[in-house]
C-alpha cells in the first residue's frame, strides 16, 4: 500500500512531541511538562455563549469567511490591542491558528521556493512547508541573543528563491520575544528583498514586562504581512479550535479560495464563543487574559530560578508559557535527557530537538500547569541532577 502514498508525505518524520505524550498518559503518577495548551478552563461566560447558541438552534454553517460581527471584533482587537490595521473584509476566521499557518503556505509556496524559518521553533511550521513543495530555510536563533532573528542573520539566509520569512514571536518553544527596536532592524531587510512576511502572533497576550509588538504594525508592512493567531493561548480555548488570518487584498483571496474548498467555515458555536470573549474583554479590559498571564509569570519565574539554581543555563523567556533550559553542562542531548527524566522520576518535558537541530541540547517545560505540579516536578528533576551528577 506504500506505493499509494505521496512522497512528501513518506519522508515527514513523526512528532518528537507526540511521542511524549502517548508514553506519558499510559505512565501512571507521571507528571508532564510537555503540553502546550493552557491549564485554565475556558472561562464560564464564553462556554455559556456557546451554549446560548446551541439552545437558538445556530448549528448551521456560516459565511466562508466567519460571521461578521466576529470579523468585526477581530478587527477592532488587532487595532486597539496592537496598533494593526486589518479591516474586517481581509480577516477569515479559522480552524484554529494551525489552518492559517497550511493556508499560507498552500496559497503561496511553488516548488523550490525557500521559506526562512527561526530555529528552534513550533514543530509544524518545517513540515507544512516541505508538504506545500517548498524549501524550509533554518535560520538558527541562539541563546546568547534571545533566540531572535537579526538583520544578519537574515543577510547571510537570504537567496534569489528566497520568498517568505515566518516570524515566530513571541516563540514556542524558547519563550523569546522581538522588541520594537529589533523587528525595526530587520524590517528593511525584509523589505530591500522583497520577502512576505508569516507572523505567527498566537502567544501576543503572553507577554512578560511590556506590550507585544507585531511587524504589521510598521508602516508599510502590514501590505507585506500576513498575520496568524486565534483564541487558544489567550483565552483558554484550545478544543474550541478558533483562530484567525489577516492578509493583503490579494493574498486574502488566495487563502479564501483554499478555505472555501477544504473548510467551508470554522465551528459555528466556537464563533459564537469568541465573539462573546471579545465583546466582554472590551468592556473589562480583557481582565480575564491579566488574570491568567499573572499566574503564568509567578510560574515563569520560578521555573527559571529553578533552573539556573541547578546549574542549567535557563534564558528567561519574554512570552509563551515556556523555559527552554540547556543540559549541555551535563555532556548530554536534550533527547538523552528527557529519556532519562522520564523512566528515572516519571516527568516528561519534550526534547529541543523536535523543534529543530538548532534545539539539540535544550529541553522545553510548559509552567502552564498548577504551581503545586511544577513543584513536584522541580523536585523530582532535582533528584534525577543528583543521579546524574554522582554518575
Amino acid at each position: 500500500m506504500k506505493d499509494f502514498l505521496n512522497q512528501r508525505v513518506k519522508d515527514l518524520k513523526p512528532s518528537g512531541i507526540r511521542k511524549f505524550f502517548d508514553i506519558v498518559s499510559e505512565m501512571k503518577g507521571a507528571i508532564s511538562l510537555g503540553v502546550g495548551e493552557p491549564d485554565f478552563i475556558t472561562p464560564w461566560h464564553i462556554r455559556n455563549a456557546a451554549i446560548r447558541s446551541v439552545q437558538r438552534g445556530y448549528t448551521q454553517y456560516t459565511g466562508n469567511r466567519g460571521i461578521p460581527k466576529l470579523r468585526e471584533l477581530i478587527s477592532r482587537y488587532l487595532f486597539e490591542r496592537f496598533s494593526v490595521s486589518y479591516p474586517a473584509d481581509n480577516v477569515i476566521v479559522t480552524v484554529g491558528a494551525s489552518e492559517g499557518i497550511d493556508l499560507v503556505l498552500r496559497a503561496i509556496c511553488e516548488v523550490g521556493d525557500d521559506i526562512l524559518v527561526p530555529e528552534p521553533s513550533y514543530v509544524s511550521y518545517f513540515p507544512c512547508v516541505h508538504l506545500s513543495g517548498a524549501n524550509a530555510v533554518p535560520v538558527k536563533c541562539v541563546r546568547e541573543n534571545g533566540f531572535i532573528v537579526t538583520p544578519e542573520m537574515l543577510e547571510g539566509s537570504i537567496t534569489p528563491r528566497t520568498k517568505a520569512i515566518i516570524l515566530p514571536y513571541p516563540n514556542n518553544p524558547t519563550g523569546g520575544i522581538m522588541t520594537k527596536e529589533q523587528l525595526e532592524a530587520i524590517v528593511p531587510v525584509i523589505v530591500k528583498h522583497d520577502l512576505l512576511v508569516i507572523s505567527d502572533e498566537i502567544y501576543a497576550e503572553l507577554t512578560y514586562g511590556g506590550k507585544h509588538v507585531s511587524v504589521a504594525s510598521f508602516e508599510g508592512m502590514r501590505e507585506r504581512t500576513v498575520l496568524i493567531s486565534g483564541f487558544s493561548k489567550a483565552f483558554a480555548m484550545t478544543g474550541w479550535r478558533i483562530g484567525f488570518v489577516c492578509a493583503p487584498p490579494e493574498i486574502d483571496k488566495a487563502l479564501f479560495k483554499i478555505h472555501q474548498y477544504v473548510i467551508m467555515c470554522a465551528p459555528t458555536n466556537s464563533q459564537y464563543a469568541a465573539i462573546e470573549a471579545l465583546e466582554e474583554g472590551f468592556t473589562d479590559n480583557f481582565s480575564v487574559v491579566e488574570t491568567m498571564r499573572a499566574e503564568y509569570d509567578k510560574r515563569r519565574r520560578f521555573m527559571v530560578d529553578f533552573f539556573n539554581g541547578c546549574g542549567l543555563r535557563c534564558f528567561e523567556p519574554r512570552g509563551a508559557f515556556y523555559v527552554f533550559p540547556s543540559v549541555e553542562s551535563l555532556q548530554t542531548d536534550g533527547e538523552a535527557f528527557a529519556n532519562g527524566l522520564l523512566r528515572a522520576e516519571k516527568v516528561a518535558v519534550v526534547p529541543g530537538n523536535a523543534f529543530g537541530d538548532a534545539g539539540r541540547f535544550h529541553v522545553r517545560c510548559s509552567y502552564a500547569t498548577s504551581m503545586a505540579n511544577l513543584s513536584e516536578a522541580a523536585s523530582r528533576i532535582g533528584k534525577y541532577l543528583d543521579q546524574v551528577k554522582k554518575g
